[in-house]
Order: structure tokens, then C-alpha cells, then sequence
């Protein structure tokens, strides 16, 4: 890399890098490499990919833009990053809809030859950006990548929308040079992604080259820059997004328990990754059901639970609403299911690749009738292995169903992951009843009121289960008014229970203090980096994280009362908020965004310090 030894190398903590454009330009393609790259160097990383929400939107149309947000970092970091240090601009598009997020005096790459009449005016530029003064607060450095990706391919016999398509890894391979990354290991990697279309892999390679040396060559940069690698924990890493932790977990659950799963799900962004991922794992006992609907989903998987395999059912918000009435078939057959939904912006179809969390109150009252379930909420996209485990325990060992919340942000973004040995996986105790005497379908447990899970076939063990109230013991259908109350009471109670064998909710600060930060889901990142930015300053600020929010841990109340303030932090109109409020009379505050898009750190800052000086500020309700 001899270019770097032309232009000064500043050594820098860390660097936040967006890369925008048109949603057939392959800008998650690219952040994906790009991640990569930077978990192969070592460095902590965090990321948050975000899709346009129209399948086929007008090429260079704002409806149509696509990006990529990456942090990488010498220290740990629990966030995407606020706003990117580093903008890779490919169409005017992209620009209009993205550049009040870059700071001032970060550094601007725009692919120029873009930047036609024609993209100028879809994205309402009456005049070019490039050119009348407006972009004077950054760093502007004009590439014209697709002359020069044309340049490259000159002869290689690709059509020209072929050509066009590997613009990506020009400004790829200039950030390969920038951030000192090795190209050859991103070289082999293009060969084995593209090895059934060796062309289009050969063209990939040698535009990624032309773009790094570019950087090299062209002398368009003050410095170059390194990361130096992150401090973690000893361990083996991967990088994982929190649907791919998921499904890893889905597959271990089956290990863990020595049990089929079963996996039915109808395709719903962004949940589809997970049937996606296990449909191609039958090798490890796992049927996937790709239903004709989501009522199907939930039913089918039901089936499969009453049949003694494992069965979660995926979705996202909309098609949690339709599963309603099957998930209360499992509440009221007491059978063991988990539903995954990965939350996403609603109502309707809303956003429907923008992340929410709107579900709670869905998750805890949406059915008709008393009909609770457990749910467990994963906080980053590693954390996604290690609750999906819980939520499957959970179902299993107390015979219910158990509603996992993820979101948007969740599972498509990306972090380095800690491979756990095998041997430290705690079991999943499945106890099916195979003695027939004294055999009755809701024989219960007296500690858990978990009732017996008997298989089907099993010699004397005949039994049948369904939608009508069921008499305690026999199971047989009952309209006693009594039962009804008794049985209300107890399928409440066994939910309740699930608490004795929960830990207390962790406090990361001091026990007790002026303010303590409540959220759950992926509000982790933001919450736990403001947290850490008032202590340093001072602050007496804690930061409680649930992720076991049916039932809440034994613990929250008496966390939550030795804390002047509470301020809970959530993507919705304040559900947890309204939950712990009318459960243990807490004033808790709410700071609460809508818009698609995860908490900023300085936006939780802020709202904290408004609070802890009781000033009003609008983000306070």
C-alpha cells in the first residue's frame, strides 16, 4: 500500500461511514463487505441497514433510496453511530435525502457522473448541488465512478447496465484504501459470492481494484485513517445479524432438547430471513413451512407442538395481528409455542422495512378473552441467540406460548458475536408423560402449573384438546361457571410463575440515583451509550434494560422506586411506560420517536438532562 506511505496515516478511536444510494446499487451489498472487513480487522462493530420500503420504486427517485450505516471502532460501542463521519453519495437522490445527517466537516464522496439532468430533477434539484456553493460544510470529494467503472470494463463484453452495477465496488475498494483494509481477502471473497457468474465476479474484482487504486493514486485526500483493533473479550467471533442469531439459537434449541423443530411461517419483511436461513437446514432436524397465510403459520405450528416437536411460528406486525386466534388456541390448549414477530413501523403496512415497537400491548392484550402469554424481548442482535433460547426454555419447560419481540433494527442489523462453547448451553428440559396411569391431559405441576405434554400415540395416553374451556384435571369441555373462573385464574398464575425462575433485572450504575433509563428491545444501544456519556459527566443516571416483559422480573419495582426520576425510552407512544405506571405507581416519564429510524444517542442526552433539571422540553411527555 504505497500510497499510504505518500499521505499522512491519522490513527482514529473510531469512524461512522454511510453509503447511499439508488436501491439497485448495491448499498447493502457494500456495508455488508464493508462489515465484514472491519470485523476481520478486529474492530467492534455495529451497523443499521435501511431499505427503502418500495420494491420496485422509480430508479433515482427518493422513495427509492437505500443505505447503509456502519460504526467501526478501536472501543466498545453499542450503536450504528448518531450520524455518519463519512458519506459515499451515488445519486442525487440519495444526497437530497441524506446529507442533513452528516456532520459538519465530514468528509462527502459523490459518484459525479450520477449527477444528470435527468436524476437532478427526480430528486428536485433545480440546480446541481455539486456545483452552486451548498455543500461548502463538508469535505466534498467529486468521484466520477461510473466513467471510470466504464473505463475498467472497456472490452470485457458486459452490457452496460452490468457495467453500471459494480460502481458499488469501486467506491468499495476506495474505502478498502482509505481505511487501510487489505484488498486481497475482499478479492477472494467476491470470487466465491459470485462463482456461478465467474464474469461478473471477474468484473467486481477489477473495478474493486481500480477503486483502491484510485485512493492510491489520485491524491484526493488529506490522510488516510486506521482503526486499530477493539479490546474484546478472549473468545471466537463471528459478525450476526439478529435474524440470522435467531435462527442459530432455533437450531440449537433443537440440540439443546433433543427435539424436532418445527418452523411454520407465511414470508413478511423483515421476518423472512429466519425462515429463509432454517428452510435450508433439514440436515439438522428442522422442518420450515412456508404456509399459503399466516393463520396457517400459527395453526400448522400448533399441530406440530401437539405432536411433541418444537414449533415457533415468524412474523411481523401485521401478521401478528392475524394470529391472534391461534395463539389463543395454544394459551388455551396449553401448549408450548413461541411466535416470533420482528416489530416493524405500522399500522397496516405502514413502513413496512422501518422499525417499531408497537407490538407490546398487541403481544399482552390481543386476543379476546384472559389469554396471557409470556414474552421475551432481545435487546442487540447478538442478544438475539441468548433470549430466542429463553423464549423456546420458557414455552417448553412451562407449556405456553411465549411471543418474541424483536424489531427492524434488530434483526438487520449487525454486531460481532462471541461463539459459545456447546458445553455451556444449558439443556432444555422436555418431559414428556409416557405413564398411563392416573393419566389426565392438565395434570399440572405444582410448582410450575405447567400441565403434562403428552404425545400423541403414546400407548393409553389417548387424549384431545381444542378451543372450548377444558375442566381442570380431565380436560374434558366444561361450561361450569366456576371452572371457568378457576381455570382463568390458573393459565394467569402459570405465566405469574415464570418470574420465580427469571434473574432480577440488571441496573448498570449505581442501585439508586436522580434518574434511571428504562427501555427494552433495541433502545439497548442508544440507552447504554447515554448512560455512559452522563455518568461521565457527572450524572447520578442508571440504565435498567428488560427483556422479560411478561411477566416483568421480581425485582422492577423496588429499581424503579430508588430513582428520583424514570424515564422509559421506547419506539412507540409510551406501552411500557403505560405498563409500569399502572403496575407499581411510578411517575415515569416517556421519551418516544416514531419516525422509522432508532433513537440517536444525543437525542436520549438530551431528553435526560431536560429531565434532570426539570426544565420542560417537548421530548418529555
Amino acid at each position: 500500500m504505497s500510497g499510504n506511505d505518500e499521505v499522512p496515516v491519522e490513527e482514529i478511536p473510531s469512524v461512522v461511514i454511510r453509503l447511499v444510494g439508488d436501491s439497485g446499487d448495491g448499498m447493502q451489498l457494500t456495508g455488508g463487505e464493508l462489515t465484514r472487513a472491519a470485523a476481520l480487522a478486529g474492530n467492534d462493530i455495529a451497523t443499521f441497514p435501511d431499505f427503502p420500503a418500495e420494491i420496485r420504486a422509480p430508479a433515482g427517485s427518493l422513495a427509492g433510496v437505500s443505505g447503509f450505516q456502519l460504526q467501526f471502532s478501536s472501543g466498545e460501542i453499542f450503536t450504528a453511530g448518531d450520524a455518519p463521519d463519512v458519506m459515499v453519495v451515488m445519486n442525487p437522490a440519495a444526497l437530497r435525502t441524506n446529507i442533513r445527517d452528516l456532520e459538519k466537516g465530514g468528509l462527502l464522496i459523490v459518484d459525479t457522473g450520477a449527477f444528470k439532468a435527468k436524476n437532478l430533477e427526480l430528486a428536485g434539484y433545480a440546480e446541481n448541488p455539486l456545483e452552486d456553493g451548498s455543500l461548502a460544510d463538508y469535505r466534498l470529494v467529486v468521484v466520477d465512478i461510473s466513467k471510470h467503472v466504464t473505463l475498467t470494463l472497456k472490452g470485457e463484453g458486459l452490457s452496460t447496465k452490468d457495467v453500471f452495477r459494480t460502481r458499488n465496488f469501486y467506491a468499495l475498494g476506495l474505502l478498502f484504501w482509505l481505511y487501510g483494509r487489505s484488498p486481497e481477502a475482499e478479492l477472494e471473497a467476491i470470487h466465491r459470492k459470485f462463482a456461478k457468474r465467474p464474469e461478473i465476479a471477474n468484473a467486481n474484482s477489477k473495478v474493486f481494484q481500480a477503486g483502491f487504486n484510485f485512493g492510491e493514486t489520485a491524491e484526493l485526500f488529506e490522510s488516510a485513517y486506521r482503526v486499530a483493533p477493539a479490546k474484546l473479550p478472549a473468545g471466537e467471533y463471528r459478525n450476526i445479524t439478529g435474524n440470522e442469531a435467531s435462527a442459530l439459537a432455533i437450531l440449537a434449541a433443537g440440540r439443546l432438547a433433543d427435539k424436532p423443530i418445527f418452523y411454520g411461517s407465511y414470508p413478511i419483511t423483515p421476518a423472512s430471513d429466519i425462515l429463509h436461513y432454517l428452510s435450508a437446514q433439514p440436515r439438522y432436524g428442522v422442518t420450515a413451512f412456508q404456509a399459503e397465510d399466516e393463520i396457517a403459520a400459527v395453526t400448522a405450528s400448533i399441530g406440530a407442538s401437539f405432536g411433541g416437536s418444537i414449533a415457533i411460528t415468524g412474523t411481523s406486525g401485521p401478521g401478528f395481528a392475524l394470529k391472534q386466534e391461534g395463539i389463543g388456541l395454544a394459551v388455551i390448549a396449553e401448549l408450548p409455542l413461541v411466535v416470533i414477530n420482528v416489530q416493524r413501523a405500522g399500522p397496516s403496512t405502514g413502513m413496512p422495512t422501518k422499525p417499531e415497537q408497537s407490538d407490546l400491548m398487541q403481544a399482552l392484550y390481543g386476543r379476546n378473552g384472559e389469554s396471557p402469554v409470556a414474552i421475551v424481548a432481545p435487546s442487540t442482535p447478538a442478544d438475539c441467540f441468548d433470549s430466542m433460547l429463553d423464549a423456546i426454555r420458557i414455552a417448553v419447560e412451562h407449556m405456553c406460548p411465549v411471543v418474541y419481540l424483536s424489531d427492524a433494527t434488530l434483526a438487520n442489523g449487525a454486531e460481532p458475536w462471541r461463539i459459545p462453547a456447546p458445553e455451556s448451553l444449558q439443556p432444555i428440559q422436555v418431559n414428556h408423560r409416557i405413564e398411563a396411569d392416573g393419566f389426565s391431559p392438565y395434570i399440572r405441576d405444582p410448582n410450575t402449573l405447567a400441565r403434562v405434554w403428552a404425545v400423541p400415540g403414546t400407548p393409553g395416553l389417548e387424549h384431545r384438546i381444542g378451543g372450548l374451556e377444558k375442566e381442570d384435571g380431565s380436560g374434558n369441555v366444561s361450561y361450569d361457571p366456576e371452572n371457568h373462573q378457576h381455570m382463568t385464574h390458573i393459565r394467569q398464575a402459570k405465566i405469574d410463575r415464570i418470574a420465580d425462575r427469571l434473574p432480577p433485572a440488571e441496573i448498570f450504575g449505581d442501585p439508586e440515583g436522580d434518574l434511571l433509563l428504562v427501555g427494552w428491545g433495541s433502545t439497548f444501544g442508544p440507552l447504554r451509550q447515554a448512560t455512559i456519556a452522563l455518568r461521565d459527566q457527572g450524572h447520578a443516571v442508571s440504565h435498567m434494560h428488560l427483556r422479560f416483559l411478561n411477566p416483568l422480573q421480581s425485582n422492577v419495582s423496588e429499581a424503579l422506586l430508588k430513582f428520583r426520576r424514570v424515564l422509559v425510552a421506547e419506539m412507540n407512544m409510551g406501552q411500557l411506560r403505560t405498563l409500569l405506571r399502572d403496575r407499581f405507581l411510578v411517575d415515569a416519564k416517556g421519551l418516544n420517536k416514531m419516525q422509522g429510524q432508532p433513537f440517536q444517542i444525543r437525542e436520549v442526552v438530551h431528553a435526560a438532562r431536560e429531565l434532570l433539571t426539570e426544565v420542560p422540553a417537548e421530548t418529555i411527555k
